[in-house]
């Protein structure tokens, strides 16, 4: 493992001098550090390319949550979740080989709303190359995908960053430009929109016709609500984009062409002459020369640089990204006040594996399968008639939850963010929005309580006190690729093979970000209810999702608990009709999980519950039990990872208690026990943050 010590042993002149003389002037002036915090930035570059899933490219990336995955949820047949089924065979994740096949140039899947909601079925998934054909399974490796690797080895991944809606590219890029895809005004009446007033899939921002003359034609009502470069342009906050007006997947990937406003604008107009008009890499180039980039600035790539799958290819979207760091960083005194975003706007059909957190979804009998600690009224899409689920998606009723979706990748490159981190707090494309807001004290109207309270505002994958200094790492070539794919074009095309893979991840830790996160999970058996009843506890200072699976009834849709920071709230779970059974795995971010299983004996003779609580400032962790009981009882304890001693007993007296604490210094923080007694098992596992960074789960 490389670590921080020996990374700044390193010789920097000797490192610097293998770099492109680009980098090499960005790195010879430090990070600006003026006032070691962020309001440091000067200038926001975002560069959102198209249709990829973060296990599609990073699933194998060593410190990210990959194919190692200890905790994967179960599908309604207890196997693991990779192990997905195109309705007569399963087949899980493969790897896309680039050297025997041309595989850098998949065809694009299946990604509209109907198939993305049968696909993720409200957390169970299960039939996802049903719906989305079966290379929705193929990943790539490192030797595949060099440059991409070589970025995240760089700066920072995010590895909790979802896409905002389980659908396509418009309703996805009408978030990232406004804050949401569904009328605010509807949502803070507390009434749930339709098609009508909100975007389901690419419609609006499809144009025909170009500019500057016929000038667009446009489809679908135009929607109303303020979009980001309108408040930008509201608050003299200077703002670009940067992009060929007719050569945009035709305005798919430009999301503020739904509303009216821009719909609207002549020439001359602030909107049309900053976020219509023509704006090249060139064009940034010399906007960072001559001193006049923006302060905020969007760059949408052409079709045949995107990265989409099919026309475009990953070798194109990193000669495309290479240009665009060319660009920032031909003035180092430019990039030392940038932070450039890369991100993508939702995974095309490709599979991922992390279940979003999402508001609860609805059950056939029109209950709600968890709760929340804030209304949830209006975050809701409602389809009455079903013009937009897919006839086999029987999983829920005709109102679903919007968002999130699944995870796609997100780059954060700046000179704070270097280093090779990962962050794993829960973004989504509001969270671009919200670091606008946290930069330039603005507010984007249209994100939502339950969007603010989970997403997070980006502001954690950064050190603005004290910059990393580890030397730039050398990028893998990444010219003329568009005859790299007319050469691998002839190859076969991959496949699934017929013997099932085994999945990989390569080793190692990597840098983490400190969290925002204190969870705790607490149970409570009422033998005289036949009820177990869980209390979800958020002390944290990020609000949170736990998704509940039901071991014993995986047909069931997984129970999802919303909860505020500072906040909890309870459940129950009936286990008479299952003979005093319940087996229930509650998992949360960065590896938290909980898992409560046993069999209820109906009497008081034992009554025994464990809680673990946490001992930053003493770096170590605490099982607590608690005997309600009238009978003496004893617990097993053993470690599932991080440890090679133990397993350890302890006895709780009647109406007494009993504890054991160890010490999670030498794990990073991580922990992983199970407890055992004659009635039940519960298990706790997860990493306990102390507001310092640390590093990715070891036992990976």
């Amino acid at each position: 493992m490389v670590t921080r010590r020996n990374f700044l042993n390193l010789s920097v002149g000797a490192a610097l001098s293998v770099f492109p003389p680009a980098i090499r002037r960005a790195l010879a002036i430090p990070a600006n550090t003026r006032a070691r915090t962020i309001a440091d930035v000067q200038h926001i570059v975002i560069l959102m390319l198209e249709n990829r899933s973060f296990d599609h490219y990073f699933g194998t990336l060593r410190g990210v949550r990959g194919f190692g995955d200890r905790h994967p949820v179960p599908l309604a047949s207890g196997k693991p979740v990779w192990h997905q089924a195109d309705g007569e065979r399963e087949i899980p994740p493969f790897r896309l080989d680039s050297r025997s096949t041309r595989a850098l140039r998949i065809p694009t899947t299946p990604h509209t709303f109907n198939n993305a909601q049968a696909a993720w079925n409200q957390g169970s998934f299960g039939n996802w190359p049903k719906f989305k054909t079966p290379v929705s399974m193929g990943y790539y490796r490192r030797e595949d995908i060099p440059f991409q690797f070589a970025l995240a080895e760089a700066f920072t991944i995010c590895d909790a960053h979802h896409c905002s809606v389980t659908t396509g590219t418009d309703p996805n890029r009408i978030v990232f430009w406004s804050g949401s895809n569904f009328d605010p005004a509807r949502r803070q009446q507390g009434e749930n929109c339709t098609a009508a007033d909100a975007e389901v899939n690419n419609l609006r921002c499809q144009v025909s016709g170009t500019l500057p003359t016929p000038g667009y034609s446009y489809q679908g009502s135009a929607f109303n609500w303020l979009t980001i470069p309108e408040v930008l342009e509201r608050a003299g906050i200077s703002w670009r984009i940067y992009q060929d007006p007719n050569d945009n997947w035709t305005g798919l990937m430009h999301g503020a062409l739904a509303f009216s406003s821009f719909r609207n604008a002549k020439a001359g107009d602030a909107l049309y002459e900053k976020g219509m008009s023509q704006g090249s890499i060139r064009d940034l180039a010399l906007d960072v020369r001559n001193g006049t980039l923006p302060r905020v600035s969007w760059i949408l790539p052409p079709m045949l640089w995107s990265e989409h799958p099919a026309p475009s290819s990953p070798p194109q979207g990193a000669e495309f990204t290479a240009r665009v760091l060319d660009a920032l960083t031909a003035d180092p005194t430019v990039w030392a006040g940038t932070v450039l975003f890369l991100s993508f706007d939702e995974n095309d059909g490709l599979f991922d594996h992390v279940p979003p957190p999402a508001p609860p979804s609805y059950n056939l009998d029109g209950t709600l399968a968890g709760k929340s600690t804030l209304d949830l009224r209006g975050q809701y899409f409602a389809d009455p008639e079903r013009k937009y689920l897919h006839p086999e998606d029987g999983a829920s009723g005709t109102v679903r939850p919007w968002g999130l979706g699944p995870r796609v990748p997100l780059y954060v490159i700046s000179p704070w963010s270097s280093g090779g981190w990962v962050n794993s707090q829960v973004f989504d494309h509001t969270s671009m929005g919200r670091f606008l807001e946290k930069r330039f004290d603005i507010i984007v109207p249209a994100i939502s309580p339950w969007h603010r309270a989970v997403c997070g505002d980006l502001t954690s994958a950064f050190d603005f006190a004290n910059p990393n200094v580890e030397p730039f790492p050398q990028l893998p070539a990444v010219g003329d690729s568009a005859a790299l794919i007319a050469k691998i074009s002839t190859r076969p095309a991959p496949a699934p093979p017929a013997i099932p893979e085994k999945l990989f991840q390569e080793p190692g830790m990597r840098r983490s970000r400190a969290l925002p996160y204190e969870l705790h999970v607490h149970s409570r058996v009422e033998y005289r209810e036949g009820k177990l009843y869980l209390e979800f506890h958020n002390s944290g200072r990020a609000g949170v999702v736990f998704h509940v699976y039901d071991k014993l009834h995986l047909d069931r849709i997984p129970r999802r608990f919303t909860v505020e920071a500072g906040k909890h709230l309870e459940d129950e779970w009936l286990f008479k009709a299952d003979d005093g059974r319940y087996d229930l795995w509650v998992i949360a971010p960065n590896g938290f999980v909980r898992e409560f299983r046993g069999k209820a004996r109906f009497d008081d003779v034992a009554h025994v519950e464990v809680r673990l609580q946490y001992d930053p400032s003493g770096q170590s962790v605490r099982l607590m039990a608690r005997n309600r009981g009238t009978q003496r009882v004893e617990l097993s304890i053993r470690a599932n990872a991080y440890r090679e001693d133990g397993p350890w007993t302890a006895q709780v007296p009647v109406d007494g208690r009993a504890e054991h604490s160890w010490s999670v210094i030498a794990s990073h923080q991580w922990y992983d026990f199970t407890v055992v007694s004659d009635q039940f098992e519960r298990r706790f596992a997860g990493r306990m943050e102390t507001g310092d960074p640390g590093f990715s789960d070891p036992a990976v």
